[in-house]
């Protein structure tokens, strides 16, 4: 039988990890090798519970992917022996709470799981989704010795996502038509999504959309604000697209990128396109399947928009300032 690939979720009884525990165990996302998923929440007789009740229907689903389940409040043996970290729960903003101060509150919780991590299995690879991620993820490598910090990764594909979407709907095309879009930077309301290397139908997407104002205006704001706009509206904030979008981090890790195309994702900086060295900064990468990936090198920026890539990497120093007394790596 081939070995069961372990995969820990933290926040797991939360909406998020109800959008995505499934996804993970019915074989969408690993193909047929056989998924076991370690369940961390707090340690909270509400929030245990609530897990329990999780599994329970995770294993009622009956998927032939599913090799088990465990639930726990520990963080030592959630990450123990696993292959695929996702780091889901953190505190959310409250009312009046400035970012600086969520930043501090989140930053012992990724402390600790940082030092936790290092149970994991030898092909560890983590994807931090709780907010603020790019910092958390910062937090939680600096914490982990002996793992590269290659090997960490904050979510922006979701972002990616919705620029997606922008475009496909101004445009009046499907999402399929719409190729090599890049989030630059955090994954705040400084984010650049990059339209300039982008393509709708194989043509640049200033070709197909002529209106340049809206796409630097309405089309940039439209991305960098959407989960405001989403708990404006629902009352909620991002779960099932929140969830979708880790997927889709995952798989494309798991799988070698086209020579072609390429992904979104905050990663270790390397330099490219004058990114501080010491952050973890949204590029544009391509995998090798292997568990490596690389930075795509090359894509042309306006000044306009190296103004806005500038200014996103400086909200990622200006937050590692926050906690620095946190980072030790």
């Amino acid at each position: 039988m081939t070995k069961p690939i372990v995969v820990a979720v933290t926040g797991a009884a939360g909406q998020i990890g109800y959008s995505l525990l499934f996804r993970l165990a019915s074989g969408e996302t690993f193909g047929d090798r056989p998924v076991f998923l370690k369940l961390l929440d707090l340690p909270i007789p509400e929030a245990q519970k609530k897990l329990e009740g999780t599994a329970m229907e995770v294993l009622d689903c009956g998927f032939r992917t599913l090799a088990g389940v465990e639930c726990t409040a520990d963080p030592n043996v959630a990450f123990d022996g696993a292959s695929w970290a996702l780091l889901v729960g953190s505190k959310p903003r409250g009312p009046g709470m400035a970012r600086a101060d969520l930043i501090r509150e989140n930053g012992p919780i990724f402390v600790g799981q940082g030092n936790a991590l290092q149970r994991g299995a030898s092909d560890l690879r983590v994807l931090v989704v709780g907010n603020p991620c790019n910092t958390n993820c910062l937090i939680a490598a600096s914490n982990c010795a002996g793992v590269p910090k290659e090997r960490f990764g904050a979510m922006t594909r979701l972002d990616e996502n919705r620029a997606i979407a922008q475009l496909a709907a101004k445009a009046g095309c499907t999402n399929a038509d719409v190729a090599r879009v890049t989030v630059f930077g955090n994954h705040s309301e400084s984010m650049y999504p990059d339209f300039e290397n982008a393509t709708i139908g194989g043509k640049a997407v200033t070709e197909v959309i002529g209106d340049r104002d809206w796409l630097q205006g309405p089309f940039v704001q439209a991305v960098q604000n959407r989960g405001k706009a989403i708990i404006a509206a629902r009352g909620l904030s991002s779960a099932a697209s929140a969830a979708s979008a880790a997927i889709d981090h995952v798989k494309d890790f798991e799988r070698k990128t086209p020579t072609d195309a390429w992904f979104s994702a905050a990663v270790w900086s390397d330099g490219s396109y004058d990114s501080p060295l010491g952050i973890y900064t949204s590029l544009p990468v391509q995998s090798d399947g292997k568990g490596g990936y690389s930075v795509v090198q090359g894509l042309r920026l306006s000044d306009w928009a190296k103004g806005k890539v500038a200014a996103t990497n400086k909200e990622l120093l200006d937050e590692r300032a926050v906690v620095a007394d946190l980072l030790k790596g």
